[in-house]
């Protein structure tokens, strides 16, 4: 696996941000056409999501070469079981703390947890330009979600319920950087999100007034945009992307699903946004802005000003010792390899 960060993968990871905050619309949007628990949506996003990509997979044959080793199963149902985690986790948070709460306990907690995890495996801190990006990604978070309601009684419980979904994301993008031989991204999205749905199911219909469906056409329309765009497309962008991004990078790109939902409100749903979220706004994309892959040396280059071909005397004294005639050597990208 490379360790550096290409524009590709870390634009997939941005798209898959980008389109869960779109899911934040839809999901409000249903809630106030079709009066669906958060929970049963939840579940039906994971399940809806899941079963149209196995579907188009199946129908494309491209599950024929799907291997069925152990490490294969494994990942599938730990993917699973962490995906089934956060949602359930995060709306339980939502109900007992309220929204900007579980937001900033569970979107902010992430990278820092990803961070943390990834300074002790690899026994180094974070590059200065990754914590740079921290600072700015959850300074801006705090901004634009913006100051809670007064604590009540559920506020503790609903801050720990945020940090166990934090934990449940933070270990499903460490996991998930890892290749399995035979599992790509798309099957393992598929399979591991269908079984996350269905594992949810139960919690659901426990939790609320059973399964409720939606009741008319709009209902439905919505319900199969979650399924689609924010779950299916999303997180198969974001894994297919992480493969080659840093995984404390990839958790800070999470972050683009509150900016994305709260710029989406603001035009869609007649929002307004005060100063400081504003100002949030802007910490966010900056952030992006400082996490975005830097372009590599040229290959045609030994050093700064030095082109090949023309080499110093010592350069090309050393190069003939070594017999290394014909081989030009790339220099190295300014940067160095991306953190891990």
């Amino acid at each position: 696996m490379t360790h550096e960060t290409r524009p590709r993968d870390f634009a997939l990871v941005a798209l898959g941000g980008v389109l869960w905050g779109t899911g934040g619309l839809a999901g409000a949007a249903l809630a106030d056409a079709a009066g669906l628990p958060p929970l049963t949506v939840a579940a039906y996003r994971l399940l809806g999501g899941g079963g149209v990509l196995l579907l188009a997979l199946a129908a494309a044959g491209a599950l024929r070469g799907l291997a069925r080793t152990r490490p294969v199963v494994v990942l599938v149902v730990e993917t699973a079981v962490l995906a089934a985690v956060y949602q359930a986790a995060y709306f339980a948070a939502v109900q007992r703390a309220g929204v900007a709460v579980a937001t900033l306990v569970a979107l902010g907690a992430a990278p820092l947890l990803v961070a943390v995890g990834t300074a002790v495996s690899a026994r180094r801190l974070p590059s200065p330009r990754t914590l740079v990006a921290l600072g700015l990604a959850l300074a801006g978070l705090v901004l634009l979600v913006g100051p809670s309601d007064a604590a009540g009684p559920g506020t503790a419980a609903g801050a720990l319920l945020a940090l166990v979904a934090a934990a449940a994301f933070a270990t499903m993008t460490g996991l998930n950087r890892r290749s399995v031989p035979g599992l790509g991204p798309l099957p393992l999205t598929a399979t591991a999100f269908t079984l996350g749905g269905i594992l949810l199911l139960p919690v659901a219909a426990l939790a609320g007034p059973g399964l409720a469906v939606p009741s008319d056409a709009e209902g439905w329309v919505l319900l199969a945009y979650l399924a689609v765009v924010p779950t299916a497309a999303a997180y198969s962008a974001y894994f297919t992307g992480l493969r080659h991004v840093p995984a404390t990078t990839a958790a800070l790109l999470a972050l683009l699903e509150p900016l994305t939902a709260t710029v989406g409100a603001v035009v869609l749903r007649d929002e307004r946004l005060g100063p400081a979220g504003v100002v949030g706004a802007v910490l966010l994309a900056a952030a992006v802005v400082v996490l975005r892959p830097r372009r590599a040396g040229s290959p045609t280059m030994d050093a700064p000003g030095r082109a090949a071909g023309h080499l110093s005397r010592s350069d090309a004294a050393r190069a003939r010792s070594a017999n290394t005639s014909g081989v030009v050597r790339a220099s190295d990208p300014r940067e160095g390899p991306a953190p891990r």
